[in-house]
């Protein structure tokens, strides 16, 4: 019986794949083999014999089966897993996990898996923000009413918000690329960290272990490598999940009928958005994300408690980060895919937008009409005061502002009725968003090429 989500319905093949049983397997035989060969580099065992281990190691000779078989017996997975490597090494193996704890080869292989996760998940940004970047180009001058505390403000352009967007994902991008090498950190210093069982060699096998498999090396371990280093990994992915729940609300809030801004993507030949209200168009893939994204931050807490271990550890972490890691991750990477996806298909009503602001009758050019009544000598304070009792009149009254600002005696003596029509048109009024869009756009191919 499928329990777990994550079996059947959300999470992309990929990402799972990686983060898989059977991938953890062939990753921790990895390690033993890089182990093996690192002794054979240091002089403790020779090269034929670790090549032999590698063999075994690098092939399918050691099968998930025959591990669960000897893990039924042991009650141990890397015990069960170096008898196995054992059983089909000959001579060889009375070298298998020669002076290793078990964390050694667990966090390692971890280590590999988060790798290759963070890979995929940096491909995922790098996809977004091609989604994100076309969309921004596209309506660079698009021009749409900005909303503050849920109300009308001045005009923006939609190309703007969605440089961002694309802004903030430079940083995301940025971020896990310094975080990578602080959390694709690996260990082989034993029981305690200290590299006893490794004898006068310790530090050379532990730099060629790590070396062959492109990994940091934990500088000073206890049993575990530390994990802060997850920790700093949970909140990364958490903030990336969020930020995605973040663009993902305001296309649902852009997407209500009484907005009717944006629309994602509908199938019309097939999709039902409902199974009763037949004129449903739902913004699905927008709420699903969001719903996963509080997900992923639900997991965040327990990678912080794993922070803490009895002495040079107790077992407390183990079980939590078997579903913390896999999770946050699959999760995230659904997350970033559906909303390349809903960038990618989302349709925008120009039209609607210039409805929106039309419907303002003028009020979110109050701004501008108070700066150039500033620039034609009057006091900010007092020009303020003029605009905001026109601003009440006219919403009291049903009248357009500019209507009743013709009328103010404070108005009609610096400007004209011509004068008052050129400030109140939206799109003189959108500053230099343009421009910066122009320079998140070149930020991004830069960050593309």
């Amino acid at each position: 019986m499928l329990i777990c989500p994550l079996d059947y319905r959300y999470g992309r093949k990929e990402m799972k794949e990686i983060l898989s049983e059977e991938r953890r397997l062939r990753t921790q035989l990895q390690v033993e083999g890089a182990l093996a060969m690192a002794h054979a580099k240091a002089g403790n065992i020779p090269r034929s014999q670790a090549q032999r281990i590698a063999k075994v190691c690098s092939s399918d000779e050691v099968t998930l089966e025959r591990v669960k078989e000897i893990e039924n017996e042991t009650k141990h997975d890397i015990m069960a897993m170096v008898k196995a490597i054992t059983e089909r090494s000959g001579d060889a193996g009375r070298y298998v996990h020669l002076g290793a704890t078990s964390n050694d080869i667990v966090d390692t292989a971890m280590a590999l898996q988060m790798k290759h996760a963070l890979e995929l998940i940096e491909e995922d940004i790098l996809s977004l923000l091609r989604a994100l970047a076309d969309l921004a180009q596209r309506h660079r001058n698009t021009v749409m009413v900005a909303r503050t505390h849920g109300q009308f403000a001045i005009p923006t352009t939609f190309g703007f918000k969605l440089a961002g967007y694309a802004s903030e994902m430079l940083r995301f991008l940025e971020r896990l690329r310094e975080l990578r090498p602080r959390v694709c950190v690996g260990k082989m210093s034993g029981a305690v960290g200290t590299g006893a069982g490794f004898g006068p060699s310790f530090f050379k096998v532990q730099e060629e272990a790590m070396r062959g498999l492109g990994l940091g090396t934990e500088e000073a371990a206890t049993q575990l490598v530390c994990r802060d280093r997850y920790a700093e990994l949970a909140s990364f992915l958490a903030m990336l999940s969020t930020a995605c729940e973040r663009y993902a609300t305001e296309v649902r809030n852009l997407q209500r009928t009484e907005i009717g801004e944006v629309m994602e993507a509908f199938d019309e030949k097939k999709q039902v958005g409902s199974s009763t209200m037949a004129q449903k168009r739902n913004p699905m893939l927008s709420e699903n994300l969001c719903g996963l994204a509080r997900v992923v931050r639900g997991f965040v807490p327990a990678a912080y408690e794993d922070m803490v271990l009895w002495h040079e550890r107790d077992l407390t972490n183990s079980s939590a980060e078997r579903f913390i890691i896999p999770h946050m991750f699959v999760l995230t990477d659904d997350i970033l895919v559906k909303m390349g996806q809903v960038f990618a298909g989302l349709k925008v009503n120009k039209e609607r937008m210039l409805s929106n602001l039309r419907s303002s009758r003028g009020m979110v050019m109050s701004e501008a009409v108070m700066l150039s009544l500033v620039s034609k000598g009057l006091g900010r304070q007092d020009a303020h005061e003029v605009v905001r009792r026109a601003s009440l009149a006219a919403e009291k009254q049903g009248k357009d502002l500019k209507e009743v600002l013709l009328k103010c005696k404070e108005v009609r003596k610096v400007m004209s009725a011509k004068d008052l029509e050129e400030v109140m048109e939206y799109s003189s009024y959108i500053g230099s968003a343009p421009e910066m869009v122009d320079r998140v756009l070149a930020k991004v191919e830069k960050a593309l090429e």
